[in-house]
């Protein structure tokens, strides 16, 4: 195939094309890419624990004064971004135009979110594990408290794929040191907990690929994603998707734009890295400039174009245009 090269294809959205092309077209087009993020909205004053200590902050943030800690951010249909505050149980909802409302506040450590189509809001709790969450009266329901009588280790993210399976990480501390965090899949239309993952080095972040083949899993304490090929009866050949650069810490939330692209936050280096489905990484997003730990990310805006990202450090959601399109959400299913 001739490849053309003109001056437009070095512009951002060359991006949109990159997929398509070999390792030898795509490393004489164009080096990574830097899209620069600004800030959307922080959390009122009103909000902030200032000054306040908590379990989960003494802990997770040892020294830090933690008056929120935002994670989780998704989308419902009517365009109001839902996240949470880990460390003070709480979740939040933003409208387009960035007024916060505060839904939901429990003894819990809320840490990943998404909506189902039935406007219910699903969490990955720390403590209880998974929860559902009314949002019109803020009242909530344990889903998966234990599994077979044992409690987790410490849940933090969950995804839905397009038949409503459930995919959810269950973290804890674990690390290099005691590589023994899971990743489980609940099939759609089951209560049946099938563990796909037992020996992960700090499990976060979930999403699956374009055509929901393969689950892409954030290994945070060995900064790596993991790709694991989804069968009926359970993963083979799992393996290494992509090496992120070594820190305080490591990947965390995921997104996939409707290209297949996956967009990784890096907890400690302020910044969002963008890979094709080849693993071949091409953009990054720079939040350094509002706080380093960027946790979570999702598409939204009237063309889905808009990444939205919690900048956990800075109590802040910040935003950046992309050249494709998110991936629709279950939500919006």
């Amino acid at each position: 195939m001739l490849v053309t090269v003109s001056s437009c294809l070095f512009t951002l959205k060359c991006t949109i094309y990159i997929s398509h092309l070999n390792n030898a077209q795509r490393s004489n087009l164009m080096a990574v890419q830097e899209i620069k993020a600004e800030v959307f909205t922080t959390i009122p004053t009103e909000f902030l624990n200032a000054g306040k200590e908590s379990s989960w902050g003494t802990a997770n943030r040892p020294g830090d004064d933690v008056p929120s800690f935002l994670e989780g951010p998704s989308f419902d249909k009517n365009g109001y971004l839902w996240l949470v505050d880990i460390p003070w149980g709480r979740i939040f909802s933003i409208s387009p135009d960035g007024d916060w409302t505060l839904r939901a506040q429990y003894d819990g450590w809320p840490n990943g979110l998404r909506i189902h189509p039935d406007t219910s809001v699903w969490v990955a709790d720390y403590r209880r594990g998974i929860v559902k969450i009314n949002p019109a009266t803020g009242d909530i329901q344990d889903i998966f408290a234990t599994k077979r009588s044992e409690g987790f280790k410490g849940c933090n993210d969950l995804f839905f794929g397009a038949d409503g399976t459930l995919y959810f990480t269950d973290q804890g501390q674990t690390g290099l040191h005691d590589p023994n965090g899971s990743v489980y899949r609940v099939p759609s239309g089951t209560s049946r907990l099938e563990c796909l993952i037992g020996n992960g080095p700090s499990p976060n972040g979930l999403v699956t690929n374009i055509d929901e083949t393969a689950l892409y899993v954030a290994m945070t304490r060995a900064c790596e994603v993991w790709r694991v090929p989804l069968y009926p009866e359970g993963p083979t050949k799992v393996g290494l998707f992509a090496r992120l650069p070594a820190g305080v810490g490591g990947p965390d939330g995921m997104a996939l734009d409707e290209a297949g692209n996956l967009y990784v936050c890096h907890v400690s280096k302020g910044r969002i890295f963008a890979y094709d489905p080849h693993g071949d990484d091409f953009l990054t997003i720079d939040c350094s400039h509002i706080g380093r730990a960027v946790t979570n990310l999702a598409f939204g805006g009237d063309d889905q174009r808009d990444l939205f990202i919690t900048v956990s450090d800075a109590n802040t959601v910040a935003r950046a245009r992309m050249p494709v399109p998110g991936r629709p959400m279950y939500s919006h299913a």
